[in-house]
């Protein structure tokens, strides 16, 4: 059962520090800024792939320390990604960061993870996140390849539309939100071959 809580975050408010900087943290940290071009993040490694370099040279919210993880590199810090292979530092980095209250994920290690990054289709201002209770991230990108090629690329038109129509309604928002449902209800409605 996936009991887990879907959100999505404003990371630019927020800052995030990457803990390894290798091709997992060059995963991670493309996810990041990716879905949040303006987040603010620190990145700890002793040693770090150029492709991390280059990024970081072209966007200077991203600061790179070149030197192992540090306890006090959790200062300040409102997230954590680890993506080093040492187990057990991994392990206790997560244990410290839930002492001071920083939600933390541990790359490939479900047990010691407060939340999962999700595959997401992305169609213009639409963001559908993808998790399967990290279980098998190869089946939610194959599954984020077919919502991709099935949602059609013109969808911010209609959510512009939509945003208007909503702009436009008066009363209270019981009344807001019973107007939309009935306008977008088509969405919803199976075609029968009619």
């Amino acid at each position: 059962m996936n009991n887990l809580f879907p959100i999505f975050l404003k990371l630019e408010n927020l800052h995030t520090l990457i803990v390894g900087g290798g091709y997992v943290g060059l995963e991670k940290l493309t996810a990041v800024l990716d879905n949040s071009p303006m987040a603010k993040v620190t990145l700890v490694s002793p040693e770090i792939r150029q492709e991390i370099l280059d990024m970081a040279e072209r966007n200077s919210r991203i600061n790179l320390i070149l030197r192992k993880f540090e306890d006090e590199d959790l200062s300040a810090k409102d997230l954590v990604i680890v993506a080093t292979n040492d187990k057990e530092e991994n392990k206790r980095m997560w244990e410290l960061a839930r002492t001071r209250h920083i939600l933390t994920n541990v790359a490939d290690t479900p047990a010691i993870c407060d939340f999962y990054l999700s595959s997401v289709v992305r169609k213009g201002n639409l963001k559908v996140a993808i998790s399967t209770n990290g279980m098998s991230p190869t089946f939610a990108k194959r599954l984020k390849e077919v919502l991709g090629d099935a949602l059609p690329d013109n969808l911010d038109t209609a959510m512009e539309q939509l945003k208007a129509v909503r702009d436009m309604l008066k009363g209270d928002f019981a009344h807001k939100v019973e107007e939309l449902n009935r306008i977008t209800a088509v969405l919803t409605t199976k075609n029968n071959g009619e």
